[in-house]
C-alpha cells in the first residue's frame, strides 16, 4: 500500500507496543495529543468537514527555532478490516518555500497482534529546490526526518505502556544529554590539558607518589581522552555511567592513599571525583526510560502488505 513514491525507497518504522488499538488511536488520532509525541510537529489543528465519510483535512506547523515556522496541509482517511487492522492513509503538501518538502503520501498501519499492537509507519515525499534539495534530503534531512518519527514512535510508545508523558520523555532525554557532554568534557579536558598540553606538576607528582614512571602520562592522558569521547559514542549503554562512577571512586580512594595532601587543595580530588560520581547516578536514573530509535524496525518486513 504506497503511493507517491519518489526514487527513494521510502521511510519505514516499525514498533510493537503492549496496549490497545483503541489507546494508541487516540493517541495518534487526536491532534492535541499527536503534536505532544511527534517530533516532526509543532502543532497540528483538524479543520471542519462537512460529513465522516469526507477525509479530514489538517493544518500542521513545525518551528525550526529563532522564530522560523514551516507550515502545510493534509488530508487523512481512516479504514479498518474485517480482522481488526486499521490504517489511516494520507497526503500532505506545503506551499511554504522553506519547506524543503513539497508533497508526499503514506500511511499508518495498526495490526493487533498476540503480543500488542503493531504500529508501522511508510511515507515518501517530493523535494525541492533541484538537485541542491534531493542532496540534502538524501544525505542529511530523510536520515534525520527517519530518526525523528523512530524516536518519536518509541516516546508514544513509553505514553501508551507506561503513561510517561511526552514532555517527561523529553526532559529526562535533555537529562541525560547534559549528564553526557559534561562527563566527556572533564575527561577530555583532564586527559588533554594538564596531561599532554602541559604535563602540570601536580599530575607528575601524584603520578611519582604512586610509583609510576612520568612516560605513563602521556599515555594515561590519551586514555582518558578515548573514555570521553567513548561515553559519547556509547549515548545509550547504561553500563558506561557505572564504569564511570566506579573509576571516580577508585580515582579518590588512590588518591586518598598514595597523595593525600591534595585533598585538602583549594581544587581537590574530592569536590571532582565525587561530583562527577553523582552525575553518572542521576544519568543512570534519567536513562532507566528514555526513548531510542533504535527500538523500532527501520526496513520493511519482506511480503507485508
Amino acid at each position: 500500500m504506497k503511493s507517491g513514491s519518489t526514487s527513494h525507497s521510502g521511510i519505514y518504522v516499525e514498533i510493537l507496543i503492549l496496549q490497545t488499538l483503541e489507546r494508541v488511536w487516540q493517541l495518534t488520532q487526536q491532534p492535541e495529543l499527536h503534536e505532544r509525541w511527534d517530533l516532526r510537529f509543532s502543532q497540528i489543528r483538524y479543520l471542519p468537514r462537512a460529513s465522516l465519510a469526507d477525509p479530514q483535512r489538517f493544518i500542521y506547523e513545525t518551528r525550526l527555532g529563532f522564530g522560523l515556522t514551516i507550515k502545510g496541509t493534509g488530508e487523512s482517511v481512516g479504514q479498518c478490516s474485517k480482522n481488526g487492522d486499521t490504517t489511516s492513509s494520507l497526503k500532505f503538501v506545503s506551499e511554504d518555500p522553506k519547506s524543503l518538502i513539497r508533497q508526499g503520501s503514506g500511511y499508518w498501519r495498526y495490526v493487533p497482534t498476540n503480543n500488542g499492537l503493531r504500529f508501522f509507519t511508510w511515507y515518501d515525499y517530493q523535494v525541492r529546490f533541484g538537485a541542491l534539495g534531493r542532496l540534502i534530503d538524501r544525505f542529511i534531512f530523510r536520515p534525520l526526518i527517519g530518526w525523528a518519527t523512530a524516536w518519536s514512535f518509541d516516546c508514544l510508545r513509553l505514553w501508551a505502556e507506561k503513561d510517561q508523558s511526552p514532555e517527561t520523555s523529553l526532559n529526562l532525554c535533555v537529562i541525560h544529554g547534559v549528564v553526557r557532554i559534561a562527563l566527556s568534557f572533564v575527561w577530555i579536558w583532564h586527559g588533554l590539558v594538564p596531561k599532554l598540553l602541559y604535563q602540570n606538576l601536580d599530575e607528575r607528582a601524584m603520578l611519582s607518589q604512586a610509583g609510576v614512571s612520568l612516560q605513563w602520562l602521556p599515555g594515561i592522558g590519551s586514555l582518558e581522552i578515548l573514555f570521553g569521547v567513548i561515553v559519547l559514542l556509547a549515548w545509550n549503554r547504561r553500563e558506561v555511567l557505572v564504569a564511570n562512577g566506579i573509576l571516580m571512586i577508585a580515582a579518590t580512594i588512590a588518591v586518598a592513599i598514595n597523595s593525600p595532601i591534595y585533598l585538602k587543595a583549594a581544587f581537590n580530588p574530592v569536590t571532582l571525583n565525587l561530583a562527577v560520581a553523582a552525575l553518572c547516578v542521576v544519568g543512570w536514573l534519567a536513562s532507566r526510560s528514555l526513548p531510542s530509535a533504535g527500538r523500532c524496525l527501520r526496513k520493511e518486513p519482506k511480503g507485508q502488505v
